[in-house]
């Protein structure tokens, strides 16, 4: 069976505005430096903000200063660098909770998604602030179904649903429920699988990304392994309105005649 592509979200960045204002009792000198950074990164001159910053660094080591640096490295797509320097920061306060969210962020640009579903637990864990939180278990939701996606097209079926549970554990995800739907297609789950494309259904928010022929196109498939022709084609039929999905829901309803 052909793989549905799945399209994601890109991960919004937090922090990546926050900038920190100086500690009482950070050196004068490196506050000077730090103040500056801060200007040049909101200005967009983000190699001027890094340049400001490791200046401010070579006089204090600053948990605020090493998070600014991280993100300055993030906008440069600099990756390596900026876990650098989020790992350091945490090290240096572990209570430091924006760091962890730049951390998980640049774990998952770099592709390390279960390291970035970790940090991204870690920043919900220590957050007090509620709409935070909640972002913190929809960036996991993100981490884990993009891991169910990889299990997947590698045949690791099993674990594939292991990662997407846990993706809709976390955030009702209509890509991972679709991406759910799939794969208990692919093990001849129908039942199960019917479950996740009704909730993928359910849970499609306004601005998916999502065909919206995708989720009938997988009731069909399941309501086909239940044996159930009539229902397989009314969500074939619903199916084959969308462009994407046209084609092989029409084959799909012809060869049930």
């Amino acid at each position: 069976m052909k793989k549905i592509s799945v399209f994601f979200f890109s991960v919004l960045l937090l922090s990546s505005a926050v900038l920190f204002a100086q500690k009482a009792q950070m050196n004068p000198e490196a506050a000077k430096l730090y103040n500056q950074g801060n200007k040049q990164y909101k200005s967009g001159n983000y190699n001027g903000a890094i340049e400001s910053y490791k200046k401010a660094l070579a006089i204090e080591r600053d948990a605020p200063i090493l998070y600014q640096e991280g993100l300055a490295y993030k906008k440069l797509r600099k990756f390596k660098e900026a876990e650098a320097d989020f790992t350091e920061c945490i090290k240096l306060d572990p209570d430091f909770v924006p760091a962890y969210n730049g951390l998980g962020t640049t774990y998952y640009a770099m592709g390390e998604y279960l390291k970035a579903a970790e940090n991204f637990k870690k920043f919900g864990e220590k957050t007090k602030k509620k709409k935070y939180k909640e972002k913190a278990k929809k960036f996991m939701g993100l981490a884990y179904t993009k891991l169910g996606v990889k299990e997947s097209k590698n045949g690791n079926y099993k674990k594939a649903v292991e990662y997407l549970t846990k993706a809709i554990e976390n955030y009702n995800y209509d890509a991972a429920y679709l991406e759910l739907a799939d794969v208990y297609i692919t093990l001849g789950k129908y039942e199960e699988a019917l479950k996740a494309a009704n909730n993928a259904i359910k849970y499609r928010p306004r601005k998916s990304r999502v065909p919206k022929g995708a989720p009938y196109f997988y009731k069909g498939l399941a309501y086909k392994g239940m044996k159930d022709k009539t229902h397989a084609k009314q969500n074939f039929a619903i199916a084959a309105k969308d462009k994407l999905y046209k084609d092989r829901s029409k084959h799909e309803m012809k060869y049930m005649n």
